[in-house]
């Protein structure tokens, strides 16, 4: 491994080239800068990946099998094992997907599961993201860029291959594929992740598309290729949101959807990846519901624990969070990429005050969580090895079964005192060695 730690220009050096970025949007300003990797690698122990694995294909059959639920016979609801306010006003419920069977039943394709190892040596899940979770291409081209620059590492150490990840994102949209070819949508070039978008559609062999480039006739949607011959599609890995996917069921001012589209998804002349409506599964009020789903659909105790979650919509837990504000974390449920996460101890009296009333009159706005204290990993910084917080985004793909890549996305603070780790705020990330032995 020293080998690749001298070689860190190179390896940084060959990112920048082959345009490894991340785009962001802030203050209405669109800017796109270099994903920054430390070559620390996370290294995960066979027997410990092992563990995560069974518990996050345990996690995704139940959020597939509530999803069918909720938005078919509402089992989970009338059983009063779900609360119905934390369904119907979750902003990622949508009511047009009621009585809609995506194909096979498979709503969550691709899931980026986020898990934080704690100091007591527990896994923790922080959040479920079912609806276009982002940044499996990040240690995939990471990974190959080591492996030229130092191929005596991976010969050296035990590291579970990592470039099947194109092949089992393959088989996820061929098994459910209604006949045509395989189409992976972008928004376009100044999409945050573009450069991922188009990165798997060549390892996929998928055609990159435009909004522009398919159309729907007869409820059967169609690619425009160059020779001005169209051709059927039959899968969709839809690289853009619910609201903005169709004009003519969802957001009328979307200027990158693609008309009738969620119409050819009902009528299942379509495959859309991941289904449309997932977003009440990931609702951060729901994920405090999931260990009660793998009971009640599954018959199982949790593998994987939640960290502690409370719920200021019901009195206990309300009472609880007000009493205790100052040593949670307080996180927004309509917010992503770690906006709106604010943690008490960073609040002076006023602030403490404003977000107590917050909480008494907007309870089914926040969810607050005890802060787990997580590992640090080193990094390399300024040439110096430093701990920083460091999280790990596992990719689950749903195809003919479940399976989990052995890899991931793991994601560190390069600020000192935060835990917030999102590529988002400021955060880079590494590598993930699952050990094959």
């Amino acid at each position: 491994m020293q080998n690749l730690l001298d070689n860190m220009d190179l390896v940084n050096g060959l990112m920048a080239r082959y345009g490894v970025r991340f785009g962001i949007y802030k203050n209405g300003t669109f800017r796109e800068q270099i994903f920054p990797f430390d070559a620390i690698p996370r290294i995960i122990p066979k027997e410990q990946f092992d563990y995560i694995e069974r518990g996050l294909i345990q996690r995704v059959t139940a959020l597939n099998c509530f999803l069918n639920d909720v938005y078919g016979e509402k089992r989970i609801i009338k059983d009063g094992v779900v609360a119905e306010e934390f369904v119907f006003s979750s902003s990622g419920y949508l009511s047009v997907c009621e009585g809609i069977r995506p194909v096979k039943g498979i709503y969550t394709h691709i899931s980026g599961i986020d898990l934080v190892e704690g100091k007591d040596g527990e896994w923790y899940i922080l959040e479920d993201n079912l609806r276009i979770p982002s940044g499996a291409s990040y240690p995939l081209i990471a990974r190959d860029i080591c492996r030229r620059v130092s191929p005596e590492t991976f010969v050296e150490n035990n590291v579970a291959e990592n470039r099947d990840y194109a092949a089992l994102l393959k088989e996820t949209m061929d098994n459910c594929n209604c006949g045509g070819i395989n189409v992976i949508l972008t928004p376009g070039r100044y999409n945050a992740a573009f450069f991922e978008h188009s990165y798997l559609a060549e390892r996929t062999k998928s055609v990159l598309a435009m909004p522009g480039d398919l159309y729907v006739e007869d409820d059967i949607v169609y690619y425009k290729d160059y020779s001005g011959h169209p051709k059927k599609v039959g899968t969709i890995y839809r690289r853009l949101s619910d609201e903005f996917l169709d004009p003519m069921a969802f957001n009328p001012e979307s200027l990158i959807g693609v008309p009738n589209i969620f119409d050819a998804f009902k009528k299942g002349n379509v495959a859309l990846i991941n289904a449309p409506g997932n977003g009440v599964a990931d609702d951060k009020g729901i994920y405090y519901f999931v260990p009660k789903m793998i009971r009640y659909y599954l018959g199982e105790e949790p593998i994987l624990k939640n960290a502690p979650t409370y719920l200021p919509f019901y009195e206990e837990d309300r009472k609880y969070v007000l009493e205790n504000l100052g040593r949670l974390v307080i996180k927004d449920v309509a917010e992503a990429g770690g906006y709106g996460v604010v943690f008490g101890r960073d609040l002076d009296a006023e602030e403490l005050s404003h977000m107590k009333q917050l909480i008494k009159t907007e309870s089914r706005r926040f969810i607050a969580q005890e802060v787990i204290d997580f590992k640090d990993l080193d990094i390399i910084d300024n040439g110096e090895m430093v701990p920083r917080k460091a999280d790990l985004r596992a990719f689950v793909l749903y195809g003919k079964e479940v399976k989990v890549w052995k890899c991931g996305l793991t994601r560190f603070s390069r600020n000192p005192d935060s835990f917030v780790v999102n590529s988002s705020q400021g955060g880079g990330f590494k590598d993930t060695w699952v050990l094959s032995r």
